[in-house]
């Protein structure tokens, strides 16, 4: 127990700072494992040890005391911390004029009066309501929708690759449907992780991962085939050429990254390369953290093919305002550009970008994170792509059966 000094001190590891009162009256101690035997709700948990600070003088009404805790054990994600002190006439914790400064300094309380302070920690995550049902109900239909679109796309596939762009354009929209497919069953399949075995966890985790970065990698074949044939219009290129270069990079080039972050994680560990109470990678932090090899493919993948879509919307566009142009072409042209903003966006994974907000907006931040993760959720649950995807594919039937009505 010690005075203090420009009102700063340091007690195992615990810094405070103080404001507004006689410094020199002030004393401040540590007790290391009194948090153990002083009670506590059945929802929460001590996960500080209890820092005192007391003046024999009378207490100034306009006091700020911050504390900085090193916590005992680490903050789950979305996860509330509460600041609270002895409430000494009612003999239990109060958060009555503490207040807790957040994820961003989740060790960090800011109080208003002299106490004995502590950071209790919730046992449960914080949970959105509805958002539960609306992922399954998303998924449900995303599902459905999937198996339509490649039901179609096989019946359709004679009639609608007879050129070499749509046959390009074809074989990515179907594995991309593919893949999407595969990845959202097996979200379904592990969407209770405390029904399942550690092994199935784990198998989940190893085929989302895979499934959904290639899923991505096959909009990145996408979205550089467009690129090519618009700025390189005479240069073709072979369906072989093309089916290996896109074998490649969307299937091996997913596989190499999950087998080696799966190799660099102790072989698949639980809580190192998956997370046994989510059945999903791990977040540590920035940069931490085995989720990190799918956020950063995803977020280079959805860059470049953004990129692409707009030097091809820019080069329609400066081929519709060519007045050497006559006025089928211009408005050919000028159609395409609409598709292109109204189909392909969805495609190239813009809503993804809501991923990266769920993924550093932890649910304790407020509403802003809220908001994001009801968004990300409807727009990625019910996969827009794979709706617009079951359109698309629904239009080509549609015309396949109108010629074949005309020409009988």
């Amino acid at each position: 127990m010690d005075g203090w000094m420009d009102g700063f001190k340091t007690v195992f590891n615990v810094s405070v700072f103080l404001t507004g009162s006689n410094l020199s009256q002030v004393k401040t101690a540590g007790f290391k494992n009194l948090q153990r035997y002083l009670p506590y709700n059945n929802g929460s948990e001590p996960n500080s040890i209890v820092v005192s600070t007391t003046t024999q003088s009378k207490q100034h009404s306009d006091v700020e005391i911050k504390i900085n805790f090193k916590l005992l054990n680490p903050r789950p994600p979305n996860v509330e911390l509460q600041c609270v002190w002895w409430d000494t006439s009612n003999a239990q914790w109060s958060p009555t004029g503490c207040k807790w400064e957040g994820p961003f300094n989740e060790g960090q309380c800011v109080c208003t009066h002299l106490s004995s302070f502590a950071i209790l920690m919730s046992k449960v995550p914080v949970k959105l309501p509805g958002l539960t049902e609306i992922t399954y109900v998303g998924l449900s239909v995303s599902v459905v929708s999937l198996i339509i679109s490649l039901l179609i796309e096989l019946i359709v596939w004679s009639h609608v690759v007879k050129t070499s762009g749509l046959y390009l354009r074809h074989t990515a929209q179907i594995n991309i449907c593919l893949c999407l497919l595969i990845a959202d069953v097996c979200f379904l399949a592990s969407s209770e992780p405390k029904t399942i075995s550690s092994i199935w966890c784990q198998t989940f985790v190893v085929l989302k991962h895979f499934f959904y970065l290639s899923m991505f990698f096959w909009m990145l074949c996408l979205s550089s085939t467009l690129l090519h044939r618009t700025v390189f219009p005479f240069h073709e290129v072979s369906k072989k050429n093309y089916l290996r270069f896109s074998i490649i990079l969307g299937y091996v080039c997913p596989l190499l990254i999950v087998f080696i972050t799966f190799l660099t994680n102790k072989g698949g560990k639980a809580g190192h390369y998956f997370s046994r109470d989510t059945c999903w990678l791990i977040y540590s932090g920035t940069l931490k953290g085995s989720l990190h090899t799918f956020l950063i493919p995803v977020g280079i993948i959805v860059f470049v093919s953004v990129f692409s879509m707009l030097v091809v919307i820019m080069k329609l566009l400066g081929q519709t305002n060519n007045a050497d142009k006559c006025n089928q072409i211009d408005k050919n042209a000028a159609k395409t550009v609409v598709r292109t903003v109204v189909l392909l966006t969805p495609i190239f994974g813009v809503t993804w970008i809501f991923g990266f907000g769920v993924t550093y907006l932890d649910l304790t931040h407020g509403d802003m994170a809220s908001v994001v993760n009801y968004a990300f959720t409807l727009l990625n649950s019910f996969q827009f792509r794979s709706i617009q995807t079951f359109s698309q594919s629904i239009e080509q039937f549609h015309s396949i059966i109108l010629m074949y009505i005309f020409s009988v």
